[in-house]
């Protein structure tokens, strides 16, 4: 993550934890106090951002699940359906199991016999 990506980044935490609304004006402030230089898009490629997703729930699911998780996210429709599926989601990450592990035992040897 560049510099510039992480000023922005900073700069909408700032912003949500205050309670502001988050615009490109707003977040070009923040970096320009922070005497940091960003190119002019950042700002309102970080404001567009805001505008769809919720940052509550970016923050709540930074380390969840990886690629799989962000798809069924992503298609979870505006209306009110979103808890059904946010559980089916978790039921999916539920069910998986880790493979077992193989015993020396099963070989009939032993690394160190």
């Amino acid at each position: 993550m560049s510099a510039s990506e992480l000023a922005c980044t900073y700069a909408c935490l700032i912003l949500h934890d205050d309670g502001i609304p988050i615009t490109s004006e707003k977040i070009a402030t923040l970096v320009k106090a922070a005497n940091v230089s960003v190119e002019s898009y950042w700002p309102s490629l970080f404001a567009k951002l805001v505008e769809k997703r919720n940052i509550e729930d970016l923050i709540s699911n930074v380390g969840a699940g990886g690629g799989g998780a962000a798809v069924a996210v992503s298609a979870v429709p505006s209306g009110g359906g979103g808890g059904a599926a946010a559980a089916a989601v978790e039921e999916k990450e539920e069910k998986k199991e880790e493979p077992k592990e193989e015993s020396d035992d099963d070989m009939g040897f032993s690394l160190f016999d």
